[in-house]
């Protein structure tokens, strides 16, 4: 009785561990200007860090980016969104988590500027100069939040 009883309520337990897992996964909303390829692999190095992520081709990302609090000065190619912060260009898996782990108030997101060679989907990885990642205050300021070598 026990043995069917435990066959019986195995499809509803593996349905209950996916629905936990599935709300357990970060996911992406990532805004980028049409048709740039970097953007996906800034995508696929998310997703191997265990992110989902859906990509929106967006001819008013500019405009989105700004109405977030982000800067020409900090911009890059893509905007994404994840847990009520924004994340814009090539920043690492590793500080999206922190910034997720640490949840600091007053803040709009990361950046990195630009798009430097060796950051996630520039070429590969630590291939290019330093760079560092930028945490936004939602005054505008920013000051660096990791330092990226080679």
């Amino acid at each position: 009785m026990k043995r069917r009883f435990f066959l019986l309520a195995l499809p509803a337990l593996a349905v209950a561990a996916g629905r936990a897992h599935a709300a357990a996964v970060p996911h992406l909303t990532v805004y980028r200007d049409p048709g740039c390829g970097c953007c996906e692999g800034w995508v696929e190095h998310m997703r191997a860090a265990g992110f989902t992520a859906d990509i929106i081709d967006d001819a008013e990302r500019a405009s989105r980016r700004l109405s977030l609090g982000i800067s020409d000065d900090n911009a890059s190619c893509h905007t994404a969104l994840i847990g009520g912060y924004a994340i814009e260009g090539h920043v690492p898996a590793a500080d999206v988590i922190r910034l997720l782990t640490e949840k600091p108030a007053d803040v709009t997101g990361l950046t990195v500027p630009g798009m430097p060679q060796g950051s996630p989907g520039m070429g590969p990885e630590g291939s290019g100069p330093p760079y560092d990642t930028l945490l936004i205050r939602n005054d505008g300021s920013s000051t660096v939040y990791a330092t990226h070598q080679r």
